[in-house]
Protein backbone atom coordinates (compact mmCIF):
# COMPACT_ATOMS: atom_id res chain seq x y z
CA UNK A 1 0.00 0.00 0.00
CA UNK A 2 2.71 2.26 0.53
CA UNK A 3 4.18 1.58 -2.91
CA UNK A 4 1.00 2.85 -4.15
CA UNK A 5 1.09 6.07 -2.26
CA UNK A 6 4.40 6.86 -3.40
CA UNK A 7 3.77 6.29 -6.81
CA UNK A 8 1.35 9.09 -7.87
CA UNK A 9 3.91 11.46 -5.88
CA UNK A 10 6.77 10.05 -7.99
CA UNK A 11 5.24 10.73 -11.34
CA UNK A 12 4.36 14.27 -9.95
CA UNK A 13 8.17 14.80 -8.81
CA UNK A 14 9.07 13.41 -12.56
CA UNK A 15 6.70 16.22 -14.30
CA UNK A 16 8.22 18.99 -12.25
CA UNK A 17 11.79 17.93 -13.55
CA UNK A 18 10.83 17.71 -17.15
CA UNK A 19 9.26 21.14 -17.17
CA UNK A 20 11.94 23.06 -15.52
CA UNK A 21 14.51 21.06 -17.56
CA UNK A 22 13.23 22.14 -20.47
CA UNK A 23 15.51 24.46 -22.50
CA UNK A 24 14.72 27.89 -23.39
CA UNK A 25 14.95 27.59 -27.58
CA UNK A 26 15.08 31.35 -29.50
CA UNK A 27 15.16 31.40 -33.38
CA UNK A 28 16.72 33.78 -34.87
CA UNK A 29 15.02 35.03 -38.22
CA UNK A 30 17.33 34.14 -41.22
CA UNK A 31 15.72 37.28 -43.37
CA UNK A 32 15.22 40.60 -41.59
CA UNK A 33 12.68 42.58 -43.18
CA UNK A 34 12.48 46.35 -43.10
CA UNK A 35 9.05 48.41 -42.46
CA UNK A 36 7.45 48.76 -44.85
CA UNK A 37 5.54 52.33 -45.83
CA UNK A 38 1.85 51.99 -47.66
CA UNK A 39 0.24 54.69 -49.20
CA UNK A 40 -3.58 54.40 -49.59
CA UNK A 41 -3.52 57.99 -51.62
CA UNK A 42 -5.86 58.70 -48.43
CA UNK A 43 -3.08 60.80 -46.99
CA UNK A 44 -3.75 64.11 -49.06
CA UNK A 45 -7.23 63.99 -48.49
CA UNK A 46 -9.61 64.58 -45.75
CA UNK A 47 -12.53 62.63 -44.22
CA UNK A 48 -15.75 64.30 -44.84
CA UNK A 49 -18.36 60.98 -44.35
CA UNK A 50 -18.27 57.80 -43.50
CA UNK A 51 -20.74 54.98 -43.01
CA UNK A 52 -20.71 51.29 -43.00
CA UNK A 53 -22.63 49.57 -45.88
CA UNK A 54 -22.66 47.13 -48.27
CA UNK A 55 -22.13 47.87 -52.19
CA UNK A 56 -23.60 46.00 -55.23
CA UNK A 57 -23.22 46.58 -58.96
CA UNK A 58 -25.63 45.62 -61.40
CA UNK A 59 -24.61 43.25 -63.97
CA UNK A 60 -25.60 43.74 -67.67
CA UNK A 61 -25.23 40.61 -68.79
CA UNK A 62 -26.41 38.18 -66.17
CA UNK A 63 -29.02 40.95 -65.83
CA UNK A 64 -29.13 40.65 -61.81
CA UNK A 65 -27.21 42.49 -58.79
CA UNK A 66 -24.07 41.47 -57.81
CA UNK A 67 -22.53 42.23 -54.15
CA UNK A 68 -19.21 44.09 -54.90
CA UNK A 69 -18.77 43.99 -50.84
CA UNK A 70 -19.30 44.97 -47.35
CA UNK A 71 -17.30 47.84 -45.37
CA UNK A 72 -16.78 51.84 -44.69
CA UNK A 73 -17.85 54.04 -47.85
CA UNK A 74 -15.95 57.20 -47.42
CA UNK A 75 -16.40 60.96 -48.81
CA UNK A 76 -12.63 62.37 -49.06
CA UNK A 77 -12.27 65.56 -50.15
CA UNK A 78 -8.77 66.47 -51.59
CA UNK A 79 -6.44 69.57 -49.51
CA UNK A 80 -5.33 70.86 -52.51
CA UNK A 81 -8.14 71.06 -55.34
CA UNK A 82 -10.78 70.37 -53.24
CA UNK A 83 -12.39 67.81 -55.29
CA UNK A 84 -14.83 65.33 -53.71
CA UNK A 85 -14.48 61.83 -54.53
CA UNK A 86 -16.26 58.36 -53.18
CA UNK A 87 -14.16 55.21 -51.55
CA UNK A 88 -14.88 52.01 -50.51
CA UNK A 89 -12.82 48.95 -49.45
CA UNK A 90 -14.07 45.80 -48.41
CA UNK A 91 -13.87 44.62 -44.79
CA UNK A 92 -10.45 42.86 -43.75
CA UNK A 93 -9.04 42.88 -47.45
CA UNK A 94 -9.30 46.52 -47.36
CA UNK A 95 -9.73 45.96 -51.22
CA UNK A 96 -11.07 48.97 -53.10
CA UNK A 97 -15.00 48.28 -54.61
CA UNK A 98 -16.08 51.71 -55.15
CA UNK A 99 -13.67 54.82 -56.67
CA UNK A 100 -14.69 57.98 -58.23
CA UNK A 101 -15.24 61.48 -58.21
CA UNK A 102 -18.58 62.68 -57.18
CA UNK A 103 -19.87 64.68 -60.83
CA UNK A 104 -23.10 66.34 -61.36
CA UNK A 105 -24.24 64.13 -63.28
CA UNK A 106 -24.55 61.19 -60.73
CA UNK A 107 -28.09 61.42 -59.33
CA UNK A 108 -29.54 58.99 -56.34
CA UNK A 109 -32.83 57.63 -56.93
CA UNK A 110 -34.36 55.24 -54.09
CA UNK A 111 -33.89 51.64 -55.08
CA UNK A 112 -37.36 49.83 -55.44
CA UNK A 113 -38.59 48.60 -52.61
CA UNK A 114 -36.43 49.89 -50.13
CA UNK A 115 -35.92 53.56 -48.19
CA UNK A 116 -32.38 52.39 -46.79
CA UNK A 117 -30.51 51.71 -50.52
CA UNK A 118 -29.72 53.97 -53.15
CA UNK A 119 -28.64 53.63 -57.00
CA UNK A 120 -26.91 55.63 -59.37
CA UNK A 121 -24.56 55.93 -62.86
CA UNK A 122 -21.25 56.06 -62.65
CA UNK A 123 -19.60 57.10 -66.05
CA UNK A 124 -16.00 56.23 -64.57
CA UNK A 125 -15.20 53.87 -61.20
CA UNK A 126 -11.92 52.87 -60.66
CA UNK A 127 -11.79 49.45 -59.44
CA UNK A 128 -9.21 46.69 -59.87
CA UNK A 129 -6.66 49.21 -62.29
CA UNK A 130 -9.78 49.36 -64.84
CA UNK A 131 -11.96 52.40 -65.39
CA UNK A 132 -15.72 50.97 -66.19
CA UNK A 133 -19.13 52.19 -66.39
CA UNK A 134 -21.60 51.29 -63.56
CA UNK A 135 -24.84 51.29 -62.40
CA UNK A 136 -24.02 51.31 -58.43
CA UNK A 137 -26.32 50.13 -55.40
CA UNK A 138 -25.81 50.74 -51.67
CA UNK A 139 -27.45 49.76 -48.96
CA UNK A 140 -27.37 51.11 -45.40
CA UNK A 141 -28.25 49.36 -42.01
CA UNK A 142 -31.45 51.57 -41.58
CA UNK A 143 -32.99 54.72 -43.43
CA UNK A 144 -31.89 57.34 -41.27
CA UNK A 145 -28.33 56.50 -42.26
CA UNK A 146 -29.44 56.19 -45.57
CA UNK A 147 -30.95 59.50 -45.71
CA UNK A 148 -27.70 60.82 -44.05
CA UNK A 149 -25.21 59.41 -47.12
CA UNK A 150 -27.98 60.99 -49.91
CA UNK A 151 -27.53 64.62 -47.87
CA UNK A 152 -23.77 64.12 -48.09
CA UNK A 153 -23.35 63.06 -51.55
CA UNK A 154 -25.66 65.53 -52.81
CA UNK A 155 -23.43 68.69 -51.02
CA UNK A 156 -20.02 66.85 -52.62
CA UNK A 157 -22.11 66.85 -55.94
CA UNK A 158 -23.03 70.46 -55.75
CA UNK A 159 -19.39 71.01 -54.24
CA UNK A 160 -17.80 69.59 -57.36
CA UNK A 161 -20.19 71.13 -59.76
CA UNK A 162 -19.31 74.79 -58.30
CA UNK A 163 -15.39 73.91 -58.21
CA UNK A 164 -16.04 73.07 -61.78
CA UNK A 165 -17.53 75.79 -62.69
CA UNK A 166 -15.43 78.18 -61.48
CA UNK A 167 -12.26 76.51 -63.11
CA UNK A 168 -13.79 76.76 -66.51
CA UNK A 169 -14.44 80.58 -65.33
CA UNK A 170 -10.68 81.40 -64.73
CA UNK A 171 -9.44 79.31 -67.13
CA UNK A 172 -10.21 82.25 -69.73
CA UNK A 173 -7.77 84.53 -67.52
CA UNK A 174 -5.19 82.63 -67.00
CA UNK A 175 -5.04 81.81 -70.63
CA UNK A 176 -5.05 85.76 -71.32
CA UNK A 177 -2.54 85.87 -68.75
CA UNK A 178 -0.25 83.34 -70.43
CA UNK A 179 -0.72 85.38 -73.61
CA UNK A 180 0.38 88.72 -72.49
CA UNK A 181 3.26 87.13 -70.85
CA UNK A 182 4.10 85.18 -74.01
CA UNK A 183 3.97 88.60 -76.41
CA UNK A 184 6.43 90.27 -73.67
CA UNK A 185 8.75 87.64 -73.96
CA UNK A 186 8.27 88.02 -77.50
CA UNK A 187 9.06 90.79 -77.61
CA UNK A 188 11.84 91.66 -75.12
CA UNK A 189 13.81 88.46 -76.91
CA UNK A 190 13.41 91.26 -80.49
CA UNK A 191 14.53 94.08 -78.70
CA UNK A 192 17.54 92.04 -77.41
CA UNK A 193 18.05 90.93 -81.16
CA UNK A 194 17.77 94.56 -82.77
CA UNK A 195 20.29 95.50 -79.80
CA UNK A 196 22.79 93.17 -80.74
Amino acid sequence: MSELDNKPVAAVEEAQEEEVESPDVHFKPIVELADVVVKTHEEDENEIFKMRAKLFRFDQEAKEWKERGTGDVKLLKHKENSKIRLLMRRDKTLKVCANHYITEEMVLSPNVGSDRSWVWNVAADLVDDEVERQLLAIRFANSENAGKFKVAFEDARDSNKKLASSTTESKPKEDEEAEEKSEEAEEKSEEAEKKD
